[in-house]
């Protein structure tokens, strides 16, 4: 079955310091790349790549970035059928900075994906029809994300929220997703205080399913992933690789999350899926550019 991906789609303006810059201060740096992003790309090319017939629902600008974004991702194995051209906003963008110990800071400015209507609901209403999984992120208006996960539930689709950027979510949020996936920073926003450990994770995850999510999946970076649900808990240990760019290792983890889900994989097998993919993100530079393959999803798994 295949999967949906509702959510945002940038163009990726990357440079590359030694370190994150100071207020006032100019850096040289050593790179500078121009690559398609917004979580909700990223994440749609993350489950093309690792074998799931993907659709990608979502907008951009009737300017130069638009027209350069639907060029540079003709070939990515995404159905992009979903994409309106809107002439009444700009293509969103993403200015980011990596530094040497591949962390980053970024700055979106929201343009198309921020104008989101009942259009794109009944988009994806009509693409549920063949939809197992319906992956959401939270650089759209909640509400369009909201519509979308409530005709998902009716479709008999599974429905995965990745609480991002991080900031406080309404009660209907959580009744309406079926698997939350924050990182450290989100759950700390959702729950007010940031898990540091496993046991931390767990006290998160418990919250958080108490609020009417049935899964919850705390990742926690370089540490590695717990889930918690109503029948099974777990803990995921982190796959060893050398990280150069964290940029986007968090949707490659939900791109690898929903395309195990969706191939009817086991809750356990379906997070250790998505720690895979999100590692070998980190391994090169770029957000979609970076997303991973099968072979290499599987390559990786074998080994550890």
């Amino acid at each position: 079955m295949s999967v949906i991906v509702l959510g945002s789609i940038n163009m990726d303006l990357t440079t590359y310091v030694p370190h994150l810059p100071a207020p006032g201060e100019t850096l040289f740096g050593s790179k500078f790349i121009t690559v398609p992003g917004g979580k909700g790309f990223n994440q749609a090319v993350a489950a093309g790549r690792l074998g799931a017939p993907t659709q990608f629902i979502g907008r951009v600008g009737k300017d130069a970035f638009g027209a350069g974004l639907l060029e540079m991702i003709a070939d990515e194995p995404v159905n992009i059928n979903g994409i309106l051209v809107d002439p009444n906003s700009g293509t969103g963008l993403a200015i980011i900075d990596v530094d040497e110990q591949a962390e980053n800071t970024i700055v979106v400015i929201s343009g198309a994906n921020m104008a989101h209507d009942s259009r794109e609901v009944a988009r994806c209403r009509a693409a549920l029809t063949t939809a197992s999984v319906l992956l959401l992120q939270l650089e759209c208006p909640l509400e369009t994300s909201l519509a979308a996960a409530q005709a998902a539930r009716e479709a008999g689709a599974l429905v995965i929220l990745d609480p991002a950027p991080a900031r406080p979510l309404p009660t209907e949020a959580y009744q309406r997703c079926h698997i939350l996936t924050p990182n450290e920073l989100e759950t700390e926003v959702l729950v007010g205080f940031r898990p540091r450990n496993q046991e931390d994770a767990a006290q998160a995850a418990s919250i958080l399913r108490e609020r009417g999510v049935e899964t919850a999946v705390i990742k926690l970076g370089a540490q590695g992933v717990y889930y918690q649900s109503s029948s099974e808990s777990g803990f995921v240990e982190p796959f060893p690789v050398e990280a150069i760019d964290t940029v986007a290792a968090g949707d490659a983890f939900n791109g690898g999350l929903a395309v195990a889900l969706a191939e009817k994989r086991p809750l356990a097998e379906a997070i250790r899926w998505g720690a895979a993919a999100g590692a070998l993100a980190t391994t090169k530079i770029g957000a979609s550019s970076a997303m991973p393959t099968r072979a290499e999803l599987m390559n990786l798994l074998a080994q550890n």
